[in-house]
């Protein structure tokens, strides 16, 4: 998928409101901490969290949902780092953060899924707070938003599995209707997943 294409339009494809399931789980961070927001596309989550006083670094890989994102983050009167970046290329070790918040990254190609997950669990300071949100595989086929392929998706022994060293707080699948703009609408099979270094 063409992520930057996918972009172009001046509307939100997303919406510009956060996830449901992150506003549920925001009271898990660190408060006010670092917090690193991988693959943000365009900035609903990262505006969110700067809004409640979280020092943000918001990372995606398309130049036009980075350019988006930061639209939305003038709009709303806050400020917070953006920054142009492959998810497959990232150094997770370089640095530290209180808090790591991914949200249907779910393009990760099932050979590097765990590698990106673990990538994850290594940008966190010991104590540091870790969500994880996205579709699990029965998603596939409902036409509501996700890829094709359920080898893409999350379950709950995948992530018990790959944060096995982690205090998991909160592993659960569930349905719920989302309308978070026209990419995510209508019920759907979602997990929230948070765990603490």
């Amino acid at each position: 998928m063409h992520w930057d294409q996918r972009f172009a339009g001046e509307d939100y494809v997303f919406g510009t409101e956060p996830a449901q399931a992150l506003v549920k789980l925001e009271p898990y961070l660190v408060s006010g901490g670092e917090t690193l927001v991988v693959a943000d596309g365009e900035g609903r989550n990262s505006t969110f969290l700067a809004e409640r006083g979280y020092k943000v670094l918001a990372t995606d890989y398309a130049e036009n949902g980075i350019r988006k994102a930061k639209a939305l983050a003038t709009s709303r009167g806050v400020t917070l780092e953006h920054r142009l970046e492959d998810i497959f290329e990232t150094d997770w070790a370089a640095r530290q953060y209180d808090n790591v918040v991914a949200v249907f990254i779910q393009f990760v190609p099932p050979s590097a899924l765990r590698g990106v997950l673990r990538g994850l669990r290594t940008a966190l300071k010991p104590g540091g707070t870790l969500i994880l949100h996205g579709y699990t595989p029965g998603q596939v086929g409902r036409g509501t938003g996700g890829p094709s392929d359920p080898a893409h998706m999350y379950t709950p022994e995948l992530l018990r599995e790959v944060y096995s060293d982690m205090e998991i707080l909160v592993c659960e699948d569930y349905i719920a209707e989302l309308s978070e703009g026209k990419g995510h609408s209508g019920v759907s099979e979602l997990i929230d997943f948070v765990a603490k270094a």
